[in-house]
């Protein structure tokens, strides 16, 4: 069963031989309605706190558990920027938006429905970590603090990779978000790329469309991460292969993990 799980292997140019990665997609488990595959069948949500029955969610988890060298190092995630070690949680669940580990074997997981999940190795393979990053999440820093907890355990080239988000063409948002980042720009440079980033919509006065990936690549390099592969997709446009909260509100939770093997 576990061996016909459906799930992306990232297109990740450098990804270390002794690193494994994934991300799942709504395909593959056994939830129902509105965490289903969207095509009738199964949904693979593993999200706990998103109204679907506790029974589906955890046979889910023990589903991609099957693909794993152990079991994810779950958070629950605030939207905030604290990073939590994967290998010394013990079961437990800690306030977080990132994980980082150096550990072999230990999972960096982050769950998401159209915030922007993001994947980290060193390129000797020895330090991994992944962050949940909304767009608070990512004017705050939480790209910047996991890869500062990363280069404290050791790790000096960094290659990221951006899993599946809500899009370009998707992402409408109001004045407060461009605000926040111009707000947050080192220097008048970074504040015309953080700008450019954001595309005003035609008879929408004070609106948006953001790209996150983008926003995503410019904090990363102003902390010397230029290797970043991904950001292809849309979790919006994409109802078959996705779970999306801005496209329908109640829906289940994909994942994204990295591991040392």
């Amino acid at each position: 069963m576990t061996a016909a799980l459906p799930y992306i292997n990232p297109d990740w140019p450098g990804l270390p031989a002794n690193v494994g990665a994934l991300a799942t997609v709504r395909a593959g488990g056994i939830s129902q309605g509105p965490y289903g595959d969207g095509q009738g069948g199964g949904g693979l949500n593993l999200g706990t706190h998103v109204g679907d029955d506790p029974a589906r969610v955890a046979a889910n988890r023990a589903r991609l558990a099957g693909v794993l060298p152990s079991e994810p190092a779950w958070l629950s995630q605030v939207h905030g920027v604290a990073v939590a070690d994967a290998s010394r949680l013990d079961g437990c669940v800690p306030d977080a938006d990132a994980s980082i580990a150096t550990q072999p074997g230990a999972v960096c997981v982050v769950m998401t429905a159209d915030c922007l999940p993001v994947l980290f190795c060193s390129t000797d393979g020895l330090v991994v970590g992944a962050a949940h990053a909304g767009w608070r999440g990512l004017a705050n820093g939480v790209l910047q603090h996991t890869v500062a907890s990363m280069r404290a355990q050791g790790a000096t080239d960094i290659l990221a990779w951006l899993g599946p988000a809500i899009g370009p063409q998707q992402f409408e948002v109001g004045q407060d978000v461009l605000q926040a980042f111009r707000d947050g720009a080192r220097d008048a440079v970074e504040r015309q790329v953080l700008s450019a980033s954001f595309v005003a919509i035609a008879g929408k006065p004070g609106k948006y469309l953001a790209d996150m990936y983008a926003l995503a690549r410019t904090m990363l390099l102003r902390d010397g991460v230029a290797q970043v592969a991904g950001g292809q997709y849309c979790t919006v446009s994409d109802a078959a292969r996705f779970y999306s909260y801005r496209r329908d509100g109640v829906t289940g939770r994909q994942a994204s993990l990295i591991w040392r093997k």
